[in-house]
């Protein structure tokens, strides 16, 4: 079991890991090993994240989830498996427990009068610079 608040555990047989080769260090051990890991977890079919939190990590994970339901998190940035396969899980639990977080609600806010007269001062400011940049017309003495 992997606790992400008190209220919200995931079962290790609701993921997946999957070792794919990576691209970048590594020397010619990229070559010959699997070191990157793609780890898969059906977070709509699971049961373990309550809806409101499953709709808020559709959000945040954005690409990262699929139209099934299932979010893929690869990680490639260490040279052994192991650290990256705890990197994935890292990375997991910190996106759920982000979700988890209730955003807080916007309050409605009205311009002050004073913002008012400052936006109005810099518009008369701005035509009168406009007004000189104009042609000047010929008149007749």
């Amino acid at each position: 079991m992997i606790e992400i608040t008190p209220n919200i555990q995931i079962h290790e047989s609701d993921l997946s890991f999957d070792f794919i080769r990576a691209s970048g260090p590594g020397g010619q051990n990229v070559n010959k090993v699997s070191t990157a890991v793609q780890l898969r977890f059906d977070a709509l079919q699971s049961g373990c994240l309550p809806p409101e939190v499953y709709h808020r990590l559709k959000k945040l994970a954005g690409k990262r989830i699929t139209a099934d339901g299932v979010l893929i998190i690869q990680a490639r940035r260490f040279r052994s498996q192991e650290k990256n396969r705890q990197d994935a899980l890292q990375r997991l639990v910190s996106l759920i427990r982000k979700a988890t977080e209730k955003p807080k609600p916007r309050k409605k806010t009205r311009p002050t009068k004073a913002s008012k007269e400052r936006k109005l001062a810099a518009k008369q400011l701005r035509g009168r610079l406009k007004k000189t940049r104009q042609r000047v017309s010929k008149t007749e003495y």
